[in-house]
């Protein structure tokens, strides 16, 4: 047995990896970008629509801080995108990945910390929540703002659920999970000893591997299984 194998806290990502959220982030961002006069049909469209495809799991914000170059441009299309993916919500374009909830469940139970982790606005993360029924469900829930504003692919927010919970000694005793390159990067530069890639989001195995994954999991719903074989 490794140094690294108490494994109690888990941090996992949201849309992709535990919400099934059915491509409701290109959604949101068409309705915000046809907000800001970008036009459907177009180049400048279709370039803004696969960065957004390609940097899935980075904070919205610094999408938009990329996509439109200005602050006032920026903060103007997230509270659009914020708000077009809140009217999806409510229209209940969204559930849990199968199993998501009874894995958050099977590994608290098991004495495991959860902390559930977004590249959303705090508002948009809770009306996630909401939706599904799930505030309380996970020890901790976090947003960028909720680390010092940097999401994905930096590594704060899941050294942010390390320094809140205090529920594992050293980094590599962490678990990552996510369906993004970002989610891998950002659990690799965190220093945790478990980064899973899971194959129900945006990114393939390829991806998920050449950015860092120690596992690649069909789902979030293997975990458990994944962590009794390592202990």
């Amino acid at each position: 047995m490794t140094e690294n194998r108490t494994q109690n806290l888990i941090v996992l990502d949201m849309a992709g990896t535990t919400v099934a959220d059915g491509g409701l982030v290109e959604r949101a961002f068409e309705r915000a970008a046809e907000r800001l006069g970008v036009e459907p049909g177009s180049a400048d469209h279709a370039e803004k629509l696969q960065y957004v495809r390609d940097t899935m799991g980075e904070s919205k914000i610094s999408v938009f801080r990329h996509l439109f170059g200005t602050e006032d441009l920026a903060r103007r299309a997230n509270s659009a995108f914020e708000e077009a993916y809140g009217e999806l919500i409510d229209s209940g374009l969204i559930a849990p990945v199968a199993g998501a909830r009874e894995t958050i469940e099977k590994l608290r139970a098991d004495g495991r910390t959860v902390v559930l982790t977004t590249g959303f606005a705090r508002v948009t993360q809770d009306a996630i929540l909401d939706a599904l029924g799930w505030q309380g469900l996970a020890d901790l829930t976090l947003c960028p703002a909720d680390a010092g504003g940097r999401g994905r692919p930096y590594p704060d927010m899941v050294l942010a659920a390390f320094l809140r919970t205090g529920a594992a000694d050293d980094v590599r005793e962490m678990v990552v999970a996510g369906d993004t390159a970002y989610d891998m990067l950002s659990g690799r530069r965190a220093g945790a000893g478990t980064v899973a890639g899971v194959l129900t989001g945006a990114h393939d195995r390829a991806a998920l591997t050449a950015h860092g994954a120690t596992h690649v999991l069909g789902s979030v719903a293997e975990l458990p299984h994944l962590l009794a074989d390592s202990a």
